[in-house]
């Protein structure tokens, strides 16, 4: 006999989590997590920075509404960031500076001299950086395991090793078939499958919305000398690397986007020789080791805007997906947004700012 559910939540990543957590005081929840523990893919592989213009200005209103809560529960450690050009970039950082204008992000223009002092060793081309001093480092694995103890104590029950294996429509609800984990139904199907999304849905008999898997690459290195501690989060702002410092060590990608199919994603060896090479064109710091490198799957909805809400098609099937590389820093307000238009709650202090029709699945026809 299997057991009975309101809301079957599909996916105990970030997504998954942090959605059961705000549904589970108001409904009886499943989180069905096809991995052996939570987290694996795309929330275990983060870069773990908090960045307000990370994914564009229709994302910063999430992210700027995720940012109390993170600070109340002590996940956010300042960091800075600092986006850096060449002269031939200038045209690059003045559109940046107005493409971010009326945002709401706090930044500011640095020229070299600034520049000097904060990152050292840099090579004399670089000459012009856009400033983000609100950029903080993110507690990733605390804000996961804290998202997951307040849906385990609002009554959330997870199951893993609990892929879906079909979903079948059964009266006003579903019929899920979870593999090892058994059999379950529910009213409601949440797709929180990150780089599953599309197969997911295809599964419950919706149309995928073309949530494309990108490989994001990063390397531990070993520097001469060692990255300062207070060393800013330093991007590209034509986007072809950045790094950050991590526990005496430095955190290094090229900022590659490869379409890759769904999988338990791996580092290529051009990926991270890349990395290096536009490394060393920006300081004279000597790389001793790559110590570690990683790679994880970041999945976009093909305007790169998170996808909200109930599907067009399926009744009971409910989007919570698409959320590309913005998806932990934008949880708590992404989260609480999720979970009342699912339930049809009010909005609140955290949500009252934003306009769900930007990331409603309707906007695909």
């Amino acid at each position: 006999m299997s057991e009975t559910y309101d809301i079957a939540v599909i996916g105990a990543g970030m997504a998954g989590a942090t959605l059961a957590a705000e549904l589970a005081p108001h409904a009886r929840v499943v989180i069905a997590e096809a991995e052996e523990r939570p987290g694996y893919h795309a929330t275990g592989r983060s870069a773990a920075f908090w960045e307000e213009c990370y994914g564009g200005p229709n994302v910063v209103p999430l992210t700027l509404a995720s940012g109390a809560y993170l600070r109340r529960h002590g996940m956010l450690f300042p960091r800075g960031a600092l986006y850096i050009g060449r002269a031939a970039d200038e045209p690059a950082i003045a559109a940046f500076m107005q493409r971010f204008a009326d945002s709401g992000v706090s930044i500011d223009r640095l020229g070299r001299a600034a520049l000097e002092r904060r990152i050292p060793g840099l090579k004399p081309e670089w000459q012009h950086a856009v400033h983000e001093p609100a950029c903080a480092d993110i507690d990733v694995a605390g804000l996961h395991q804290h998202y997951l103890a307040r849906a385990r104590e609002g009554g959330a029950e997870l199951r893993c090793r609990a892929p879906l294996e079909a979903a079948e429509r059964e009266g006003d609800g579903w019929r899920l078939s979870l593999g090892p984990a058994g059999e379950v139904r529910a009213r409601v199907l949440v797709d929180a499958a990150g780089a599953w999304a599309d197969p997911v849905a295809e599964l419950a008999g919706a149309r995928p919305l073309g949530i494309q898997p990108l490989r994001r690459t990063v390397a531990q290195l070993r520097t001469a000398p060692p990255p300062p501690a207070d060393l800013p989060l330093v991007l590209d702002i034509s986007g072809a690397f950045y790094f950050k410092p991590e526990h005496g060590r430095l955190w290094l990608s090229p900022h590659d986007e490869s379409p890759c199919a769904a999988c338990d994603a791996a580092p290529e060896e051009i990926d991270v020789a890349l990395a290096i090479d536009r490394f060393e064109r920006v300081v004279d710091w000597r790389i001793e080791a790559v110590e570690h490198k990683w790679a994880g799957l970041r999945s976009f909805a093909p305007d790169r805007l998170p996808v909200y809400g109930h599907d067009a098609r399926v009744p009971g099937l409910f989007w919570f997906a698409g959320q590309g590389g913005f998806g932990i820093q934008t949880a708590p307000a992404a989260a609480r947004l999720g979970a009342q238009l699912l339930l049809g709650l009010p909005r609140d202090g955290m949500t009252e700012s934003l306009d769900p029709s930007l990331y409603s699945p309707a906007r695909f026809g």
